[in-house]
């Protein structure tokens, strides 16, 4: 009778302390009821706004060489349709909540639709980073920011005021009028160029929002063509706008009378630039920014990167800038014909 005693009460204290286990919450995290577990091996959500692009693959190539090197599970996962993207990134987000994993980077489609999801994995004990766009500032820890507004409307504006001259008049192409980043871009472009080019115009004070759709994206370009027969340079702001107006630029045979400039990959670009139908574009390293989003999220969810930071660790990248909340990768490259081979992602 007391080994049958003894040995109940070992059980007990045995369970008790499985329990105490799964319910702690990772390093830094939140105290939130579905808190992950401290001792399992840190699991990362790694989502773009669209899946299957050059973008998104370079994006997930920088996220998975960092999650290697730090020895964590990485998750890649996003909308593969535009027409649902806003929903399908809810739901992913609400399934990685109820996987329980220990840190969220996404770039969200639109933020605050996405807000509540990204409040709910917060209370949850699992850290949030935002990532190319920014999520609202109250749902996430962090925004890891490919480079300033400021440089990337420099860096556009000079390109076009030099190609079309400084009264020339152009058009903007962006994504979804609900993309934080595309607004914050075009609010500092048109500041530098009231600023810096008083007599240059914008034909579209609302730009043309064909979404994450290159065939919508292509078939809207060539109708603004039409639309603004007088138009002489075209922004085109996300990585399949760009190569959708270069595809809608050549069959129009426009690209002599029309420059085109924007963000996209180079290995999206490399035959328009050759062909001289783009003669240059803007963007970052995406599997840079893929590698620090990983890292940012790994580093909040381990406690080591908290409000206040200036700056972090991370990897092969060094010490990088912490603006407030923001995440500094580091300036936009321009590419051309004389460097675009250079690069291959």
């Amino acid at each position: 009778m007391r080994r049958t005693i003894l040995l109940l009460v070992a059980a007990i204290a045995t369970s008790g302390c499985g329990r105490r286990e799964e319910s702690s919450a990772p390093a830094g995290a939140g105290e939130g009821a579905g808190a992950p577990a401290a001792a399992a091996r840190l699991t990362v959500g790694l989502m773009p706004k669209l899946t299957g692009t050059s973008f998104s693959n370079a994006v997930e190539k920088g996220g998975r060489e960092a999650a290697a090197e730090l020895g964590i599970e990485l998750a890649h996962d996003g909308p593969a349709d535009g027409a649902d993207a806003i929903e399908e990134q809810i739901r992913l987000v609400e399934t990685w909540i109820e996987r329980r994993f220990h840190a969220v980077a996404i770039a969200p489609n639109d933020p605050d639709a996405i807000a509540p999801t990204l409040a709910k994995a917060r209370s949850r004990g699992i850290g949030v980073i935002a990532w190319d766009a920014d999520a609202r500032e109250d749902v996430r820890d962090f925004f890891v920011n490919p480079c300033t507004p400021e440089s990337l409307a420099r860096a556009l504006m000079d390109s076009m005021a030099r190609a079309i001259g400084e009264d020339g008049a152009y058009i903007i192409i962006t994504g979804a009028l609900t993309a934080a980043n595309q607004n914050l871009w075009i609010a500092e472009m048109e500041e530098y160029r009231k600023a810096r080019y008083p007599r240059m115009r914008n034909l579209t004070p609302a730009p043309i929002a064909p979404g994450e759709d290159q065939a919508r994206a292509t078939q809207m370009a060539a109708d603004a063509l039409k639309t603004f027969p007088n138009v002489e340079g075209v922004f085109a702001l996300t990585p399949v706008a760009l190569p959708a107006a270069a595809e809608a630029l050549r069959r129009a045979g426009a690209a002599q009378r029309v420059f085109l400039t924007g963000l996209a990959t180079p290995n999206d670009m490399r035959e328009y630039v050759r062909d001289g139908t783009v003669r240059s574009f803007v963007l970052w390293s995406a599997v840079d920014l893929g590698y620090l989003a990983v890292h940012a999220a790994a580093a909040v969810a381990k406690g080591d990167l908290r409000p206040g930071a200036t700056e972090f660790r991370a990897g092969r990248l060094g010490a990088v800038k912490v603006v407030d909340d923001r995440i500094i990768l580091g300036d936009p490259i321009v590419f051309d014909k004389s460097n675009i081979d250079e690069y291959d992602f």
